[in-house]
């Protein structure tokens, strides 16, 4: 299965033949209170910096999220995919919990946008889903619903069932414009969590040859050396058969970690990209 998202001159397709793809987290301003500050204020100027940090790591999408308390979240949204859109060609994901921020981003978004995310909520898919289709986008659907976030993998996958049925099914959506979430969870606080994730990442990818992604960075909260442990589960998960993460492009080891996974599992034959991303500059 491919997913594809674009902006007007550039395509990014997520698939099990495909480099593992980079969703860039950065531009968010949760838990950092100066950028809240600043965009309550108007003042966008950090999203263009964090843009730059995420293009440098090596992101091929990038994850948007103008969520401030007391702030217009729709105007920001906006606002922001217009600058990010005029600044470079990645394409971009859509996230907010707020419908209409969603609304706001994908009215502006030029291309075919991601959209984070959907849940197994009736109140939830039945807002966000008409604008999926409406708009042509690709949805990230959360395999938990009203009962809450499952830790056994069964039960997940139960859910990723009932969201095909609803998506697929009842909206009529693409089942290549479908990218689930298996929920990495922290792994201090459920010691079964990577278990449980891996599992239902490979029951997904066996049953319906769906693209899968993940926020990477919950399963290391709350615990040392979190880049370390959070680029060994972004190569185990590559390995279960995860297709794409929400992860921070500015960490050396994690985008290192689902590099090598690349090479490792044959999706950069001979190495070439590895290679050429440590050969030294040409000298003039």
């Amino acid at each position: 299965m491919l997913t594809t998202v674009s902006s007007p001159s550039k395509t990014v397709t997520i698939g099990d033949d495909q480099p593992f793809c980079i969703i860039g987290e950065r531009i968010n301003p949760t838990g950092r209170k100066a950028f809240q500050e600043q965009l309550r204020a108007g003042d966008l100027s950090q999203v263009l910096i964090d843009v730059d940090e995420q293009i440098a790591g090596g992101a091929h999408i990038l994850d948007v999220n103008m969520g401030v308390p007391l702030a217009d979240e729709p105007a920001l949204m906006a606002q922001a995919i217009t600058m990010i859109q005029e600044k470079t060609d990645l394409p971009i994901c859509i996230d907010s919990s707020v419908i209409e921020a969603l609304e706001a981003g994908l009215s502006v978004y030029k291309g075919k946008a991601l959209v984070n995310s959907i849940t197994c909520e009736a109140d939830r898919y039945e807002a966000v889903l008409p604008l999926i289709k409406e708009h042509g986008a690709a949805v990230i659907c959360l395999t938990n619903g009203e009962e809450g976030i499952p830790v056994l993998w069964e039960e997940r996958f139960e859910f990723c069932k009932r969201l095909v049925d609803i998506v697929h099914g009842k909206y009529e959506i693409p089942m290549e414009d479908i990218v689930i979430d298996a929920l990495a969870m922290p792994i201090g606080a459920e010691p079964q969590s990577a278990y449980h994730f891996f599992k239902t990442i490979e029951a997904i990818k066996g049953e319906f040859d769906l693209n899968t992604t993940c926020g990477a960075s919950n399963t290391s909260f709350g615990m040392p050396s979190r880049h370390t442990l959070n680029g060994t589960f972004l190569a185990m998960a590559a390995g279960a058969g995860m297709t794409s993460a929400i992860m921070d492009a500015r960490s050396e080891e994690c985008v290192k970690a689902v590099r090598g996974s690349d090479v490792m599992l044959g999706k950069d034959e001979y190495g070439i990209t590895w290679i050429g991303n440590y050969r030294p500059p040409a000298k003039v």
